[in-house]
C-alpha cells in the first residue's frame, strides 16, 4: 500500500499548521519562505513533479522564475502577492502555464499548496514587475 500522508482540515489550521515539519527554503533569491515537501521529484520513478506546502511569513518572497511545466496554487490562508500585480486570498486557485514567470510574495502571511508538474528555473525580469511587498494598485 502506498504512503499516504493526512493533514487535518489545513483551511481551519491555517497558517501555523503545527504538526508539520517546516523548512527554510535557502536558495538565491528567496527570503524567509518555508516549506513542507508533500512529495519531491524522484529520477529512478521518472518522476519531475513536486507538491509542497508553503509559508510565507509577513515580508517572505520567492525567486523570479520561469515554469518548466504547470504550476497549480492553492492559497489556505492569507494573501500571496503576484509580481504582475494580483493579490490572491484564502480559497483562490492559481494555475500558470509552462513559460510564464513570476516572483510570489506575501505582505501579510500566507500558507499555500503548490503542485508543480516539472521545475521551474530561476530567471531575471525582463519586465518590470510588482515590488515585494508593494500594494497591488501600486
Amino acid at each position: 500500500m502506498p504512503d499516504i500522508q493526512y493533514i487535518h482540515n489545513v483551511f481551519r489550521n491555517g497558517f501555523e499548521l503545527r504538526q508539520l515539519n517546516w523548512v527554510p527554503w535557502s536558495e538565491p533569491g528567496r527570503v524567509g519562505v518555508e516549506h513542507h515537501v508533500l512529495w519531491a521529484p524522484d529520477a529512478e520513478q521518472g518522476e519531475d513533479s513536486v507538491g509542497l506546502l508553503l509559508r510565507f511569513p509577513p515580508g517572505a518572497h520567492g525567486d523570479f522564475h520561469e515554469h518548466l511545466g504547470y504550476e497549480l496554487m492553492l492559497v489556505l490562508d492569507g494573501t500571496l502577492d503576484h509580481s504582475d500585480g494580483p493579490t490572491y486570498a484564502k480559497g483562490d486557485l492559481i494555475v500558470e502555464a509552462p513559460g510564464t514567470q513570476h516572483q510570489m510574495s506575501s505582505s501579510r502571511g500566507c500558507t499555500v499548496l503548490a503542485i508543480r508538474t516539472r521545475p521551474a528555473a530561476a530567471r531575471t525580469p525582463d519586465r518590470p514587475i510588482r515590488p515585494v511587498g508593494a500594494a497591488a494598485d501600486a
